[in-house]
């Protein structure tokens, strides 16, 4: 059987550092993850007018993080918070990508500023700072190396997410300013930190939705491998 093939979404920066021209952003990690589950990954440049020939070719859709924030004009969040950082271009496809995925029932798996980008997909809201908004929240952007933990999270009984990853806790690392801020109707919340801010999402009408805070592509936890293997399990179920 020929492995499933994955769209990854990019990160996008201006010229500098790299190169003198604009260039486009993505770790390692999240391909080896990709590749050591059992898929083909291929990266997608930002062009919102080939959506539909992406979506023709692709099994299933990864939403990577970023530098980057989604513009609270796509979610009714008011004025833009100091800390707020945009990739409009970046945006524009990667709603328009993850909206036609599941549009088409396609498995979609965002993770940490592709959650958010997924909550706002599904009708949701985030916050935009979240030191502005949580009593004596946690360290989220923590100060440690992103390949060691910064925290527990509380997987939610009941949940996809927990029947995958089979544990109540999952120590992930934290690398995010922003979090999902509600629980729109259709969206359930899987797993939260010790401060109530949320970690992970999920759509149950869909085959596979599901969005997590941290990077699993660390592979911190089995928990994380176990969800990258259940993503192309999905992947594979045409």
């Amino acid at each position: 059987m020929p492995r499933p093939l994955i769209g990854v979404t990019l990160d996008a920066e201006k010229p500098g550092g790299y190169s003198k021209f604009p260039w486009y952003a993505l770790r390692q990690n999240y391909l080896d993850a990709i590749d050591a589950a059992g898929g083909l990954a291929v990266a997608l440049p930002h062009e919102p007018d080939r959506v539909a020939d992406y979506l023709e070719r692709i099994d299933a859709l990864v939403v990577t993080g970023g530098a980057f924030d989604v513009d609270p004009s796509y979610y009714g969040g008011g004025a833009r918070h100091a800390t707020v950082i945009t990739k409009d271009r970046r945006t524009a496809f990667e709603f328009a990508v993850t909206q036609g995925a599941l549009d088409r029932n396609k498995p979609v798996l965002g993770i940490c500023g592709g959650q958010q980008l997924l909550h706002v997909v599904l009708g949701g809201k985030l916050i935009q700072h979240i030191p502005d908004s949580i009593t004596d929240p946690l360290a989220h952007e923590q100060p440690n190396p992103r390949d060691e933990a910064g925290h527990l999270v509380k997987v939610a009984r009941g949940t996809q997410l927990h029947g995958i990853v089979g544990a109540d806790e999952l120590p992930v690392n934290s690398a995010h300013h922003q979090a999902a801020a509600d629980a729109p109707e259709g969206v359930v919340v899987n797993a939260t930190a010790p401060d109530g801010v949320i970690e992970g999402i999920e759509a149950p009408r869909y085959r596979f939705c599901i969005g997590v805070q941290w990077h699993p592509e660390f592979l911190i936890s089995e928990g994380d491998a176990k969800l990258f293997r259940a993503f192309l399990g999905a992947a594979a179920s045409k």
